[in-house]
């Protein structure tokens, strides 16, 4: 059967599944995206994220130092960290598997695939905003630190990405300025990592939509509630409506909820949500010309046209969507004391913006084929990568349906890699 007659059905509207849904139009498939309903509280963590395409991120969540710092972290109620305590089989044991996986050996060995499959996606992306026509700005990202121990490690950091091939310079307060002239920066100094990017969330995934409908996609805003299969297929997916969704193959691409439509086929594909909150603001004066992180604080910080998005925090929280109004004020104190000229009573009556990243516990994404179902790929897992490597997870997701060898050795990222 030829790609035109081949149905596909992809589970998940956030920007993996829209990326995928985007390749699979383009190779003339026929594509329905399953998004859930719109009306319904926001489970995606693509809308409001901090729109960086990062190929600095060649270290995964799972690292050294990151338990010890965590635990630190835990009695703050405005620290950039938090574990809710609860009595959870699943929680206990994506700890007890991070835990095993947050060591040096993990790190050398997942970097070259995480730099390669960054800046795939990164030239993914520049091919992807010319051809669909919605702005990327290439001019790098800029790591501040406060404090002489967190310019150390940075420095660290920049070290071995030179080791691997990856842009990154040490700056100096006038180097940060020279940089970024409009900016009130208050930092000891930092690094600049050149071939970082940044969009805005909502123009991507609104081309995106645009052009798997071009492309003659359709989007269905029913809720998936359950994979339905028989011997090595599946066969359908059971919505919200009383409908089965049926399809030839299937992208699951649900994010966190993508925890929920696995377990039942056999699959442990242990994910927590990363409860992340953001904040976009009208225009400010000296409004910083380049996307940052502020060390220190955890805290994410991007221009987007006129307004500034300013995101933080990871709470392991399961499925946990609460606002804690603490943590949102610890995101607008760490902004304030790397931007002095603002003060936090000036953010205070914004309204927060609150998604899930899906976690995986060695801070890998899940990508590819099950062992036990040939004609369903999943995508999952990204945690804070999401939109930084979606265009080349959704590429990667063509080529695994329609049967081509992919461009990467996915191995690593197998989704029964847990068992």
């Amino acid at each position: 059967m030829s790609s035109k007659n081949r149905e596909v059905l992809v589970i998940g509207g956030g920007v993996i599944g829209l990326c995928s849904a985007y390749y699979l139009s383009q190779a003339g498939y026929c594509v329905r995206v399953l998004e859930g309903d719109s009306t319904s509280p926001m489970t995606s963590c693509s809308d409001g994220n901090a729109g960086m395409v990062v190929p600095s991120h060649f270290i995964p969540l799972a690292a050294p130092g990151v338990i010890s710092q965590g635990l630190k972290w835990m009695l703050n109620p405005k620290s950039p960290f938090f574990l809710r305590p609860r009595l959870d089989l699943d929680l206990a044991r994506w700890i007890w598997l991070f835990a095993r996986h947050s060591n040096r050996h993990h790190v050398e060995d997942s970097k070259i695939l995480l730099r390669d499959l960054s800046l795939e996606s990164r030239r993914l992306h520049v091919e992807l905003s010319e051809s669909e026509n919605y702005p990327l700005v290439q001019k790098g990202l800029l790591m501040l630190c406060q404090s002489e121990e967190g310019l150390e490690e940075e420095i660290e950091v920049a070290q071995r990405a030179h080791e691997i091939g990856l842009e990154a310079e040490v700056c100096h307060p006038q180097r940060l300025k020279d940089l970024d002239p409009q900016a009130h920066i208050s930092a000891l100094g930092g690094i600049w990592w050149p071939q970082d990017c940044h969009l805005s969330p909502e123009n991507f995934l609104r081309a995106l939509r645009q052009a798997v409908i071009r492309n003659g996609g359709e989007f269905i805003q029913n809720q998936a509630l359950a994979l339905e299969s028989n011997h090595r297929q599946i066969t359908g997916v059971k919505t919200d409506q009383g409908r089965t969704e049926k399809a030839d193959s299937y992208v699951l691409a649900g994010g966190i909820q993508s925890t929920g439509l696995t377990r039942h086929l056999g699959l442990k594909m242990p994910m927590q949500g990363g409860k992340g909150y953001s904040l976009t603001t009208g225009s400010l004066t000296h409004q910083p010309l380049l996307c940052s992180l502020l060390k220190e604080g955890r805290v994410a910080v991007t221009p987007m046209g006129s307004s500034l998005r300013i995101a933080g925090t990871m709470e392991i929280c399961g499925k946990n969507q609460s606002i804690s109004r603490a943590r949102v004020l610890g995101i607008i104190e760490s902004f304030c004391k790397f931007y002095p000229e603002y003060s936090p009573e000036e953010f205070l009556n914004l309204s927060p913006w609150v998604g899930l990243r899906p976690c995986s516990p060695d801070g890998l994404p899940y990508l590819g084929k099950p062992s036990k179902h040939d004609n369903l790929v999943i995508a999952s897992g990204h945690a804070m990568m999401g939109l930084s490597l979606a265009p080349i997870s959704g590429y990667l997701v063509k080529q695994l349906i329609s049967g081509e060898t992919p461009c990467f050795d996915l191995s690593p990222l197998h989704p029964n890699r847990f068992g």
